[in-house]
C-alpha cells in the first residue's frame, strides 16, 4: 500500500468522487452505462468496481482515478498502463484498460471543483479471486508469490520496451526501497516512544551496510507493492483431509513501478507475506524459496536481506503514520498494516539478523531447488 510518484506524501490530492460521479464518468469517457458501482479501497487514488452494460465482453471493471499529482505524470501512468498489458499478453493475471471513446488508454478528467483538480482515469478489467490478506495463508502460499515475484521482474527486464519506460528512474520517489533513509522527515508522525527508536536504528544501518552495496545488485523494473491486498488467489485444489492449495490469479497496483533491483521485489513481498502469518519469522524462507527457484540470490543481495525486509517495514509504517496525519477518514486503511507491523519489526530486532537470516536459509534451502 503505497503512494504515488516521486513527490512528497504530503503533496497528494487524493480524488474525492461520489458514486453518482463514478458512473456518469464511466458513461462519459468510456461509453459504457454502470448498473451497479461501489468504492474500493485505496491508498491516495481512488477506485470503483463498477459493472457496466454494453461493453460487448466483460461486465466488470474498476475505475481507476489517479491523484492530482501523478495525473502530471501521464508518461508514468501509460508506462505502467503498458507493462499491465505486456504481463497479461505474457500470461500474467494482469488487468487491462477498456479503451476510452476517444481510443487511449486513459483520459484526463477535470473534478470541477473550486481548485479545477484535474485527474487521470482508466477503466481496469476486474480480477477474480481473494486478497491474500483475507485467506488462511501456507508456506505453498508464500512459496508461489515468491516464485510469482522473480518471474514478474524477470519478464519486465528481458522482454518489456516502451519509449516511456525512462520515467521509472524515479529518483527520490520514497516508496522505493534504495530510499529508507528519505525517511528521516517523516519521523515526526510517530512521536517520542520505542517505534520510532527501531526505525531510527534501521535508517541508520541501512544507510551504512546496503546504500554503499547498491551498485552490486543486479538491477531490474520492479512492481514495488507486492503486498497482501495486491495480489489475488483462487484455490487450486482442496480436500477434506488437506488444506486448500491456491494459485495467484490477480496482480493489482503498479503505481509503484520504478527502476530497482531484484532483491527488492523479494523483500518487500517477504515484509507484508510476515503480515499474513501466524509465524512471521519463518515466512522469509518460503517466500525466498520461490523467488529463487527462479533466480537465486547473489551473496550480497542476501546479506542485505534482512535490512531490506526492515527498510521496508520502516517504509509502510512510517508513510502510513504521516498519511494518516492528512487523511484521518482513511486512516482504517492506511494503518492496517500497522496492526501488527510494529510487532513484527520489532520481533526482527529482538531476535536479531544473524539469528532470522539462520531461520529463512534454512528453511528456503529445504526446498532442495524445487521448480
Amino acid at each position: 500500500m503505497s503512494s504515488g510518484s516521486g513527490r512528497h506524501p504530503q503533496a497528494v490530492s487524493r480524488p474525492a468522487l461520489g458514486e453518482g460521479e463514478a458512473a456518469v464518468l464511466v458513461d462519459r469517457v468510456f461509453g459504457l452505462k454502470v448498473s451497479w458501482v461501489r468504492p474500493l479501497p485505496s491508498y491516495d487514488d481512488q477506485n470503483f468496481h463498477v459493472r457496466v452494460s454494453g461493453s460487448g465482453g466483460a461486465d466488470e471493471y474498476v475505475l481507476k482515478v489517479t491523484n492530482s499529482e501523478d495525473s502530471r505524470r501521464p508518461d508514468l501512468i501509460e508506462v505502467q498502463t503498458q507493462a499491465m498489458m505486456f504481463l497479461s499478453a505474457e500470461g500474467f493475471p494482469s488487468a487491462t484498460p477498456y479503451p476510452t471513446k476517444a481510443g487511449g488508454t486513459m483520459s484526463l478528467e477535470s473534478d470541477g471543483g473550486p481548485g479545477n483538480k484535474k485527474y487521470l482515469v482508466r477503466l481496469l478489467t476486474y480480477l477474480p479471486g481473494t486478497p491474500v490478506a483475507k485467506v488462511a495463508t501456507s508456506p505453498q502460499v508464500f512459496y508461489e508469490i515468491g516464485k510469482l515475484a522473480a518471474r514478474l521482474d524477470t519478464a519486465l527486464a528481458e522482454k518489456f520496451h516502451h519509449p516511456s519506460v525512462k520515467s521509472l528512474h524515479r529518483g527520490q520517489f520514497i516508496w522505493n526501497l534504495a530510499n529508507v533513509p528519505l525517511l528521516d522527515q517523516y519521523l515526526y508522525a510517530l512521536g517520542q516512544n520505542e517505534y520510532r527508536e527501531v526505525v531510527e536504528q534501521v535508517i541508520e544501518q541501512f544507510k551504512g551496510k546496503v546504500v554503499p552495496k547498491l551498485s552490486s545488485f543486479r538491477a531490474c523494473i520492479n512492481h514495488g507493492d507486492l503486498n497482501d491486498h495486491n495480489i489475488l488467489v483462487e484455490p487450486s485444489s482442496a480436500s477434506p483431509e488437506h488444506p486448500p492449495q491456491y494459485r495467484v490469479s490477480g496482480i493489482l497496483d503498479f503505481s509503484d513501478m520504478s527502476y530497482g533491483y531484484y532483491v527488492f521485489e523479494v523483500a518487500i513481498a517477504i515484509m507484508y507475506m510476515m503480515i499474513e502469518s501466524s509465524d512471521p519469522l519463518r515466512v522469509g524462507g518460503h517466500v525466498l524459496a520461490g523467488f529463487e527457484s527462479v533466480l537465486p540470490l547473489t551473496a550480497a543481495e542476501r546479506g542485505a536481506l534482512f535490512l531490506l525486509v526492515s527498510g521496508r517495514f520502516a517504509q509502510s509504517l512510517v508513510i502510513a503514520a504521516h498519511t494518516a496525519l492528512l487523511y484521518p477518514d482513511n486512516r482504517e486503511y492506511l494503518m492496517v498494516t500497522a496492526r501488527t507491523g510494529w510487532r513484527h519489526l520489532m520481533s526482527m530486532f529482538e531476535v536479531g539478523q544473524e539469528a532470522v537470516e539462520k531461520t529463512w536459509f534454512e528453511t528456503a534451502a529445504a526446498y532442495g531447488g524445487r521448480g
